[in-house]
């Protein structure tokens, strides 16, 4: 190990310190790791773009082994996450987004060369999906990182800058596709344009190909730039956060706030195909999804400075109230089993909306969750790494259960319903220990 790589004497809760060379590495840091967790995003949520496009280009996968294909990078990457939590305290930052970020070229470049041959079976388009969950993973090193590099007071408007921006990488994926697969510009490496009904040609390769100079050049900036801070502890110690009650109403919190965000981002395409476009063959599902992650990502930025100046249990508060409403009316309203492409202007507010507030509430729990763990900055790095690790499971659970609900019930209301009861337990945890006047642990 390199001893000039680790920052031994970091103090950020001095503020001389702070203000004379803790700030200047704190944000040159969280530029860096901002930076590659976009690309993170990105890549995890490729396939929510691909799986839009397959049918066009000749694959013949079934709705619901599209649906298993855009869950696959959710699994993975909760599974990665659970790994994730525990590297910062063993490896440090900059060897942790330096290998991520490099890495993730392998499943970028197999996933181009999948979608350049029509011969390409299900099963190790599965496999690629599965590798691109290495991008939803990060999440889980990068913020507790970020974490111990940042005073408390200004901690939720860092976690809240990384986090939006980081999200953003979702829509950046589902803004940029659609306008890179029209240029031949991998056509040196032969194949790949397929002439689609419309008499377009696409080059659907782009879309992964795309990533692969950035995710090198983030990687080499990292690893010749980042330094770490030494909180050392060992894969046993860490689990000491396990034995607080916290940690799982933490967790509940995050799940209904990251967890709707994430799983939305993977299904939203697919939910506008199979609901909307029978009714409208001319609506295109990648012209609306990117709004969702977009308006989601924004509204995190925007509220982790809001949630710094007022506290983050309130705003968690008003996020659950107000998830609760927005997905009952999507159920009652019957924007889940519509009869008129009229109906898609409202379903679509009603979608955008909830990416809104679970904007909110992202930024609002990363803001309770150190002061909630104030008494130990590496508890509460933990469960940073931990509950985003549960919450990344929202991308397979929304698009498993979406279809198991729909092949027992004929349509995904029952989902939904069981979401709204999620959400309303999250928000009872929130408003008992968190938010009412005399809690155990206001934030």
């Amino acid at each position: 190990m390199n001893d000039s790589h680790w920052l031994t004497n970091y103090d950020s809760s001095n503020e001389e310190f702070w203000k004379r060379s803790g700030k200047k590495t704190a944000w040159k840091t969280l530029t860096i790791t901002t930076a590659a967790l976009t690309l993170s995003f990105a890549t995890w949520f490729l396939y929510s773009v691909i799986v839009i496009k397959l049918p066009h280009i000749g694959f013949q996968f079934t709705d619901d082994q599209l649906f298993w294909m855009g869950a696959m990078p959710g699994l993975a990457g909760g599974l990665l996450r659970i790994v994730n939590t525990f590297l910062i305290p063993i490896y440090g930052t900059r060897k942790v987004v330096s290998v991520s970020s490099l890495i993730k070229i392998i499943p970028v470049v197999m996933l181009g060369f999948a979608v350049m041959n029509p011969e390409t079976s299900f099963t190790y388009f599965m496999v690629i999906g599965f590798l691109l969950g290495i991008g939803g993973g990060d999440f889980s090193s990068f913020m507790p990182s970020t974490s111990l590099f940042f005073p408390k007071k200004e901690a939720g408007t860092a976690l809240g800058i990384q986090a939006g921006i980081g999200n953003f990488g979702v829509s950046l994926v589902q803004l940029l596709s659609p306008l890179v697969i029209s240029l031949s510009i991998f056509s040196f490496m032969g194949g790949g344009e397929i002439i689609v009904e419309t008499g377009k040609t696409i080059y659907l390769e782009n879309i992964a190909f795309i990533y692969v100079i950035p995710l090198f050049i983030i990687g080499i900036w990292a690893w010749f730039s980042l330094k770490s801070i030494p909180v050392k502890a060992s894969f046993k110690e860490q689990l000491d956060i396990f034995k607080d009650k916290h940690t799982l109403y933490c967790t509940m919190t995050y799940i209904m706030t990251f967890g709707i965000f994430a799983g939305f981002s993977a299904s939203f395409p697919m939910m506008i195909k199979n609901l909307y476009v029978p009714l409208d063959k001319n609506l295109d599902p990648l012209q609306f999804a990117f709004y969702g992650p977009l308006i989601g990502s924004a509204s995190r930025v925007i509220f982790g400075k809001v949630a710094d100046k007022i506290g983050g249990a309130l705003l968690t508060q008003v996020t659950g109230i107000a998830l609760i409403i927005l997905i009952c009316r999507l159920i009652l309203g019957g924007y889940l089993t519509p009869t008129s492409p009229d109906q898609f202007e409202d379903f679509l507010f009603i979608v955008l909306a909830i990416f809104f507030f679970t904007g909110i509430g992202n930024a609002a729990t990363f803001k309770q969750f150190p002061v909630i763990f104030s008494d130990s900055p590496r508890k509460a790095a933990g469960v940073i790494g931990w509950t985003a690790a549960v919450a990344a499971f929202g991308p397979f659970v929304f698009n498993v259960l979406i279809t198991q609900s729909r092949m027992m019930t004929g349509d995904s209301r029952l989902f939904f319903w069981f979401l709204v009861v999620g959400c309303v337990m999250a928000t009872a945890v929130n408003w008992h220990f968190y938010t009412k006047s005399g809690c155990e642990r206001p934030c």
